[in-house]
């Protein structure tokens, strides 16, 4: 998110490249050591990572090396080969290629957030969890917890249930490699741990 914003100009990535982070504003993919042969420099995970620059029109692919693998040059002939064959069909059907936009959305519903101010630090976090801590209800007959505008609410027998139903939300947030989230639930997990 805030690559996509700009508020930074470089996003390091292990293996988010190759198991396909979508990110238009991407212009450079730089791969080290992309003559290591191997799983990550694979024929396939080299195209995953390369693909990477080609949503931008102004994308580059730079592959660090001392010597070029035969992965490495399939990878160079075939994207040769593609950008060849879309030129042709861009010039006879009289295209521009154009970078893919793509509408940047908010981490967190506007709605759910706290209308107090602020500053950033340790203030506003012990603020996000005070909110948070009153967003949960306990009653005599269980506890309600508002996840969203969207799930109106959710009624749980125990907190066990919905330490439960949270862990699985937490689950989903990081396979979908949604990592804040993630993150955030986990925290909130611990906090109704520690209530337990």
């Amino acid at each position: 998110y805030k690559f996509r914003r700009g508020d930074f100009d470089v996003l390091v990535g292990i293996n988010l490249l190759r198991e396909g982070i979508d990110i238009p504003e991407l212009s450079l993919v730089a791969i080290m050591d992309a003559d290591k042969e191997g799983f990550l420099r694979s024929e396939t995970s080299l195209f995953q990572i390369v693909g990477r620059a080609a949503r931008n029109v102004g994308g580059k692919a730079i592959m660090y090396a001392n010597r070029i693998t035969d992965s490495m040059q399939k990878v160079l002939d075939e994207t040769d080969r593609r950008r060849k064959i879309q030129m042709e069909y861009n010039e006879k059907h009289g295209i521009t290629p154009q970078t893919i936009v793509k509408e940047l959305k908010p981490l967190v519903d506007p709605s759910l957030i706290s209308n107090k101010s602020m500053d950033f630090g340790q203030e506003a976090e012990k603020a996000a969890q005070q909110d948070y801590l009153e967003s949960i209800k306990v009653a005599d007959d269980g506890i309600q917890y508002k996840a969203s505008p969207a799930m109106n609410e959710i009624t749980f027998e125990s907190k066990d249930k919905l330490i439960e139903h949270l862990r699985k939300t937490m689950l989903n947030a990081a396979k979908n490699m949604e990592f804040e989230e993630a993150a955030r639930i986990r925290d909130q997990i611990g906090q109704l741990e520690d209530q337990l």
